[in-house]
């Protein structure tokens, strides 16, 4: 393989480069905007606070939605007659049967498709710092047109936690001399047991999250979609909690196990199904179930709560179950030293039985693994179907996983782990903390660097969108059906690459469009100047 090599002696332009490097990660201005994430050992986990809006607002947001219905069903009802042509995909041609139901395509077409501009903006380069979003006009029902320009935006949108998804440094001259010596693509791990730099990267995982080994695969969404059939069978009973992620619901369904739910975090709610189902075995037979897996997730995306780890573990060790943790969202992104939940209470990895995380996320890369004991993992060596035929993780990909864990750990510029972990965990606290003393509600723990921040009427989710974008910041508007009716909401999610200033600004057009346009549902709200003076202090005391 032939790589383009620069010309020697050729003239470097140190400013742009220098521009470059700001743009996708910002310096750090003062050493007072760094924190530690830790929960404090042994005091019990308190369920975050969530403010409620007022009667109106609910009745309002239903009104919205119950006036998106009629108007939809109106325009149907007069389109199939009038314009039939833009309807064939919901009434019968030739004595052939619609392709779907109206009602039950009426949300992507009524109202997701209408504002696509903000649910799936295209954009390129790198998510750090900020985000180049392609400029476009609407063409036509659904379609756009571009203009071949871009918008650099302030990046609150992407989860690139830590700010490894750089176009340079350690990370990036790693991933390249990987690519210099093994090539573009790997091999199938299952016939030829993978290269070294595989085996080297599930040791650094494994090491990394203090388990016994590690299975790495290449998309993060398949290693949850088919873990399960390899753990779990029709004599398996799965509790899983009620807001885990897709994958994991799918691949308990591909199991074919028995799933019970309990509500989100109620550690009350799981300690009562587990006994009932202990004392009621399987269905029909009564007989003991073959095995019992709890499956929750480290730090919940949609919603910014961190699960109760230690109620956890002492749930399953009382009741003799297995315990298994999805940290897509935790690993990197929270703990003093970025190893996740267990890091993050101060629990030994050992007390949780199988670890799974994607790699995606904080560390820049791709895919997804599995940690836990020595047995399980030559287990998922043979059987587990993804890593049989899958194509494996690209040796470029594997250099960025890996350098990317050493510079957290400590063994590759050892300041530069420990900084990326403590402006993460003080951006976090800093913008939640501010938002809540402005008046608005957001929803999570205090460590989350997912902050859901509630406007409930989805009629306010295109306005807010649009002028935050032509401000030149990029956020995530989050509806039904991925979040419950009546909760809509803007995502905002913090990465290291963001200094105390970018928040700062952030916040005073926030605080500008919250009195705009009536964001504010808490009564008890503090003035811009009084939370820019000293929320630095305030978050730090929380």
């Amino acid at each position: 393989m032939v790589l383009t090599k620069s010309i020697p002696n050729a003239p470097k332009d140190t400013r742009s480069l220098k521009l470059k490097k700001e743009h996708e990660y910002g310096t750090l201005t003062s050493s007072k905007y760094l924190l530690l994430s830790q929960h404090p050992i042994n005091k019990p986990l308190k369920a975050p606070e969530e403010l409620k809006p007022s009667l109106l607002v609910y009745t309002l947001t239903l009104i919205n939605f119950l006036i998106y219905i009629v108007i939809g069903h109106i325009r149907d009802f007069f389109g199939k007659i009038f314009k039939p042509h833009e309807y064939e995909d919901l009434i019968e041609v030739d004595g052939y049967a619609p392709w779907y139901d109206g009602f039950e395509s009426f949300f992507v077409r009524r109202l997701k498709t209408r504002i696509d501009d903000l649910f799936a903006r295209p954009i390129h380069g790198v998510p750090g710092r900020y985000i180049s979003c392609f400029n476009r006009i609407r063409y036509g029902k659904y379609g756009y047109l571009y203009n071949g320009t871009s918008k650099e935006c302030l990046n609150l949108s992407s989860y690139n936690y830590l700010g490894f998804a750089q176009s340079s440094g350690s990370c990036t001259s790693f991933a390249l001399d990987c690519l210099r010596d093994y090539g573009v693509s790997g091999c199938n791990p299952r016939l030829y047991s993978g290269t070294d730099l595989h085996k080297k990267c599930e040791s650094v995982i494994a090491q990394f999250v203090g388990k016994d080994d590690s299975i790495i695969v290449s998309q993060g969404y398949g290693t949850n979609a088919n873990f399960f059939m390899s753990i779990a069978d029709s004599k398996t009973l799965i509790i899983s909690d009620e807001l885990n992620h897709a994958s994991i619901r799918f691949g308990i369904r591909l199991s074919g196990a028995i799933v019970k739910v309990f509500k989100h975090n109620d550690m009350k709610s799981l300690e009562k199904l587990i006994r009932n189902e202990i004392a009621q075995g399987r269905p029909k037979s009564h007989r003991a179930w073959g095995k019992i897996i709890i499956a929750v997730e480290g730090l919940y995306s949609m919603e910014g709560t961190i699960c109760n780890l230690p109620e956890l573990i002492r749930i399953k060790e009382k009741y003799k179950c297995y315990l298994f943790i999805d940290e897509a969202h935790s690993i990197g992104a929270i703990g003093p030293n970025g190893k996740g939940i267990c890091d993050y209470f101060g629990v030994d990895p050992s007390k949780v039985d199988i670890l799974m995380g994607t790699l995606t996320k904080s560390f820049g890369a791709t895919g997804g693994y599995i940690a836990g004991s020595k047995q399980l993992i030559n287990k998922l060596r043979l059987d587990y179907i993804t890593q049989g035929y899958a194509e494996s993780v690209p040796p470029p990909v594997l250099g960025q996983i890996i350098s990317s864990l050493s510079i957290i750990k400590g063994d590759l510029n050892p300041s530069e782990g420990k900084e990326r972990l403590q402006r993460i965990a003080f951006n976090s606290r800093y913008l939640r903390s501010a938002l809540k003393r402005l008046g608005f509600i957001v929803y999570g723990a205090d460590d989350s660097p997912v902050i859901p921040l509630l406007i409930f009427l989805p009629t306010k989710m295109p306005i807010l969108s649009r002028t935050l974008y032509e401000l030149g910041i990029a956020v995530v508007v989050v509806s039904y059906p991925a979040t419950p009716l009546l909760s809509a909401r803007v995502r905002l999610c913090l990465s290291s690459a963001l200094t105390k200033e970018d928040i700062d600004d952030f916040l005073v057009k926030m605080n500008n469009l919250g009195d705009t346009y009536t964001l504010k549902y808490n009564p008890i709200k503090e003035s811009i100047e009084d939370v820019l003076a000293n929320n630095t202090e305030y978050c730090k005391n929380r």
